[in-house]
Formats: structure tokens, C-alpha cells, sequence
């Protein structure tokens, strides 16, 4: 296999890439990238204003990229992103499931002990998390199954491997993410199609809208306790880019990993590999 042989296992021109949580930091990284790479794409938020910077980084989008309103947590609203997707490309044959999150309600910090959190808390990020990664997952799930082939990478955290302090909801929550993708992965290949592969990624720690100023100090911008904590866990000695998210994550989504399925990848700098020793 030479150059250019490899070069077309990551033109993804014909595929139709369908993104929830696709406005976020992350996921709109691997959206920009994909449309870069020729696919069509879809990004799907409960927020669809949200992608507007998204758009205009991929001006002139043509018919190749459409923006959808989707709740990842209300069956309904994904039935009917998943069929404006399918009346605009024809047919779905990605699945990034990339809608998730935390509530600093669910965490151990502030003042509040573990024993202190809501149960109501606790349901949100376990169910965003979860449910929000397997109710997309049926039903584009359904429809790749009638196609007879599709990918599903979901996103999952190296909290699923080694949970953090102060957030045992969210860290619970992508462990349960990590199991489903091996059991979705088994259920496709042998009970639906072998060519349905399912994989997720496990981002490390990256700066989000979400977590920065958790990380970054809001007057000084100096790194916070934690921030330096993770760092100097973290061997390669910063925080990931959302671009060092993409080499992964296109293999994933090629045909170059058309043997892998059932696999959970982190991309963490090493974090999860170090003892602290």
C-alpha cells in the first residue's frame, strides 16, 4: 500500500457524519475536521446556535454541512434530527456521540461532601452521560443496521479508567459509557452486522467552555491547584488541543480501522499511564 493508497482511507467524500453535542468545543473540532476531509456532516445541539462560529469556519458549506436541533435525553427530538439528516444526505453513516457533561451540583467540592450531592444531580449527569450516548446510538443504531454497516464512536474519559476526586457522577457515568461501547460493539457484530463497528475515544484533559476556569485561574490565568495537580500528572506536561483529538479519531471513523471494534482509546497525554512515581 503506498501514499496514496493511504491517502484515501481518510476521504470520507459520500460519508454523512451525524455530531450530537456537535457545537461543543471538542466535537466541533472533529466536525470542521470531517468536512475537511470531504464528508458531510450534521451537527446536532439542543442549542443550535451555538455552531454559528462552526459554519462560518467552513464557509462555503454548499449541501455538505447542515445544523439540526437534537435533546441526546428526549427520544423524539433524536427520531426527528436522525430524519432530517436522512431526507439531507440520504443516509447516516456516522454516529459521533459526543453529548455529555457535569454538573458542579454533582461534585464533592465548594463545601459539599459526597453525602451532601442531590439525587437529582446525580440522575442528570448519569443520564446526559449515558442514556445520552445510548438513546442516539438506537436509533441511528436502527438505521445502520438496515444498511448493514455504519460507525459509532462514542466519547467516554480517562476518568472511566482512573475516577477523578470531587466527581464520582461524571466519572461513574463515562465508566458506564466505556462498558456500553464494548457491549454495543459484541451486539453489532453478531447479532446485526460485522460491519458495524463501535469504538469511543477518552479524552484526557483538554480546555472546554466547561471546565476552564476550573483549570485556569479566571484574573490571573495561572493554572489552579487542580490545573498543576493534572499537570504534573500528566507527562506530556499540558493540556490537550482539541486538533490532538483528531488523528484518533479519524482512524476510528476509516475503513484504516475497519478490524477494530469493542476498543476505548485514551488520548490524555499519558495520564492515565502514570503512577505518580
Amino acid at each position: 500500500m503506498n501514499l496514496k493508497e493511504l491517502g484515501r482511507l481518510y476521504d470520507f467524500t459520500g460519508k454523512s457524519v451525524m455530531l450530537t453535542g456537535g457545537a461543543g468545543v471538542l466535537a466541533g473540532e472533529m466536525a470542521c475536521a470531517l468536512f475537511g476531509c470531504n464528508a458531510q456532516i450534521a451537527i446536532v445541539d439542543r442549542d443550535p446556535s451555538l455552531a454559528a462560529p462552526l459554519m462560518k469556519r467552513i464557509e462555503p458549506v454548499a449541501d455538505r454541512a447542515i445544523v439540526v436541533f437534537g435533546d441526546v435525553l428526549k427520544g423524539e427530538t433524536m427520531e426527528a434530527a436522525a430524519g432530517q439528516v436522512i431526507r439531507a444526505f440520504g443516509k447516516i453513516d456516522i454516529l459521533v456521540n459526543a453529548a455529555g457533561g457535569n454538573d458542579p451540583r454533582a461534585t464533592s467540592a465548594g463545601g459539599n461532601t459526597f453525602f451532601d450531592i442531590p439525587a437529582e444531580a446525580l440522575k442528570f449527569v448519569t443520564e446526559l452521560n449515558l442514556l445520552g450516548t445510548m438513546i442516539p446510538s438506537q436509533i441511528v443504531g436502527k438505521h445502520m443496521a438496515g444498511r448493514g454497516e455504519g460507525v459509532i464512536l462514542n466519547v467516554s474519559s480517562m476518568n472511566a479508567f482512573r475516577p477523578l476526586t470531587r466527581i464520582a457522577a461524571y466519572s461513574a457515568a463515562k465508566a458506564a459509557v466505556s462498558n456500553f461501547t464494548q457491549w454495543l460493539a459484541v451486539y453489532m457484530a453478531q447479532e446485526v452486522s460485522p460491519n458495524i463497528r463501535v469504538n469511543a475515544i477518552a479524552p484526557g484533559f483538554f480546555l472546554t467552555n466547561q471546565n476552564r476556569y476550573l483549570l485556569i485561574d479566571r484574573e490571573t490565568g495561572k493554572h489552579t491547584d487542580r490545573g498543576r495537580k493534572i499537570l504534573d500528572h500528566t507527562p506530556a506536561g499540558r493540556f490537550g488541543d482539541p486538533e490532538d483529538l483528531l488523528g484518533t479519531v479519524l482512524w476510528l471513523l476509516s475503513p484504516a480501522s475497519k478490524f477494530v471494534t469493542g476498543i476505548v482509546v485514551p488520548v490524555d497525554g499519558g495520564f492515565s499511564a502514570f503512577s505518580g512515581v
